[in-house]
Parts: C-alpha cells; structure tokens; sequence
C-alpha cells in the first residue's frame, strides 16, 4: 500500500519517466514481504535501455525491473535506497517523509 505523496509529485514523476528522464519518486509503502521497510523509491524512465545503464552502476539487475503499467521502475528500499539517493543527490525526498513522522 502507497502513501504519503501529493497528486503533483505523482504527475511531476510520471511526466519524467515519460520524457526519458531517470526519475525519483519516494512514498510511504507497507508490504508484509518487506519487514521493517516503510518507504519506497521508485526510479523510473521509459527509456529502458538508459534505466538498465543507471540501475547497473548501483548493481541493480535489469529482471528487478517493474515493467508493469506505463511507467517502468526499479523499486529500492531499505539501505540500498538510502545509499542510492544519497549517491544521486536525492535525499530531501527520504527526509521530507522521515521529518513528517517526528
């Protein structure tokens, strides 16, 4: 279950993936298959082989691809996640959700 996004961070990330951009989306989740992980990123680009080239830096295997839908993804969580969005830059969105919990 995804929670935790406003309706314009979902469309910003969605015209991005589109667009052939590598885009960043992070969101509450809960899923009973991933204990102790309460958030999500999602990296997306319609240009699969750009994604597969990003993905391959941070050792992310191209068959953990979300190809379902529009919008495909690598979905990261946990401490790959933080690492990775630290390694992009990408922390403020890994922030903003752990300063809502507080």
């Amino acid at each position: 279950m995804a929670f935790g996004i406003k309706r314009d961070e979902l469309e910003h990330w969605k015209q991005g993936v589109i667009d052939g951009k590598i885009s960043f989306l992070t969101h509450y989740w809960v899923d009973d298959r991933f204990p102790g992980c309460s958030t999500v990123t999602k990296v997306g680009c319609c240009d699969l082989e750009k994604l597969v080239s990003w993905g391959r830096q941070y050792g992310l295997q191209p068959e953990w691809l979300d190809l379902r839908g529009d919008y495909p993804h690598f979905d990261l969580f946990g401490e790959r996640q933080r690492a990775i969005l630290r390694q992009e830059g990408q922390l403020e969105q890994l922030n903003k959700l752990q300063n809502k919990k507080a």
